[in-house]
């Protein structure tokens, strides 16, 4: 079975759209901003975006809001086509704990992480339910350490359940990784060396 190439499938949706004259609403799920800036700077070429930051899994309130705050100094400062709007998520680490009970030991990038990427998506969902947008979608693909795969599986799946269209995306695909790297340096961006929960931090600790 032939693996899906999701850059390429967001490619035809984008084409699509420019064909059709429209410029439809993203709600874009951001992690981070190291991790949002090239999502960022190539969406809002072809989509009204609005950025939603609601991730759980930091379990650090300080983390939380110093991410949030570098994810709004990036909207800000970056240049983009289309204005790009920001939705506060709230902090709800209790959900996540409740959500990875008994797969506290899984490894980095096993079912634990699966978890999180569905509570996550499942909110993103919601949101984009209510607030009527064409699609949505996450940054979370643009990591080399994130199952791509697993994310537009997810994301599907929610998407149907709301009744929203997810925008397939493999965002390190042609050079995106390195771009936000780039960009990171570019805007000083503050970076972390783990995913935000204190599973990864404590994994980040050991290697």
């Amino acid at each position: 079975m032939n693996k899906v190439n999701y850059q390429k499938e967001l490619e035809k949706i984008v084409s699509e759209n420019e064909k059709r004259g429209v410029v439809p609403t993203l709600l874009l799920h951001s992690c981070c901003a190291p991790c949002s800036s090239w999502c960022l700077e190539y969406l809002t070429e072809h989509f009204m975006v609005t950025d939603f930051y609601y991730n759980p899994n930091i379990t650090d309130a300080g983390e939380y809001e110093l991410r949030e705050k570098e994810l709004m100094r990036l909207i800000a400062e970056q240049p983009h086509r289309y204005p790009v709007n920001f939705l506060h998520g709230d902090y709800e680490p209790k959900k996540f704990y409740e959500a990875v009970k008994g797969f506290e030991d899984c490894r980095e990038g096993g079912e634990r992480c699966f978890i999180c990427y569905e509570l996550r998506l499942r909110e993103s969902a919601k949101r984009a339910k209510e607030g009527g947008f064409d699609y949505f979608t996450t940054s979370l693909t643009i990591s080399p350490l994130k199952n791509a795969e697993k994310l537009n599986e997810i994301g599907e799946k929610v998407g149907r359940e709301y009744g929203v269209s997810f925008l397939p995306s493999d965002f390190k695909k042609r050079g995106g990784y390195l771009r936000s790297t780039q960009l990171s340096k570019d805007y000083g961006l503050y970076r972390q060396n783990y995913c935000g929960c204190v599973f990864s931090k404590r994994d980040s600790k050991l290697q």
